[in-house]
């Protein structure tokens, strides 16, 4: 392999793009929403019929409770994180559901992953340290993807320090 060829310290040996998980689509949400809606327009009117008019506003209000905390959840879920390891630095890079981002670059040569862990639960936060300064990570992930995540990165971190 000649010179011009050769992997640069800086090239990312390993890549991983943390983002929370939802698991209501966009088709399901609009089809629950549809039958919530259905349903508290029948309801409705049913207490309506009887003559509890006051019922009816209250059922249309739960519809728009349940709407507005799914939208929160939707926005939550466009935050992310993107990790990188080379052989000389290892960069994090926090995106919020606003779109303000936080970078943090490490050597990873002198970074340590810690790991909290609950025996029943598996690990509970995970987090990078080094140069002063502590970094939580994939605080957002369900206890699998932590697990996957953290052997992963543990293995990357292993890698950038034995080259």
């Amino acid at each position: 392999m000649d010179e011009t060829n050769a992997p640069s310290a800086d090239e990312p040996f390993f890549r991983a793009e943390l983002m929370p998980y939802r698991s209501l689509g966009p088709k399901g949400f609009r089809v629950l929403m549809g039958v919530m809606f259905v349903a508290s327009v029948i309801a409705g009117f049913a207490f309506l019929s009887i003559g509890a008019w006051p019922i009816f506003g209250f059922f249309g209000l739960d519809v728009l409770l349940l709407y507005g905390a799914f939208k929160l959840s939707y926005r939550s879920g466009r935050a992310r994180e993107e990790v990188a390891v080379s052989r000389t630095q290892l960069d994090i890079r926090k995106i919020a559901p606003s779109g303000r981002t936080e970078e943090h670059r490490f050597n990873p040569f002198w970074t340590r992953f810690s790991v909290a862990r609950h025996e029943l639960i598996g690990i509970t936060a995970m987090r990078v340290e080094g140069q002063g300064k502590t970094v939580p990570i994939g605080g957002f992930l369900n206890p699998d993807d932590r697990e996957t995540f953290a052997a992963a990165f543990n293995r990357a971190l292993a890698t950038a320090k034995a080259r």
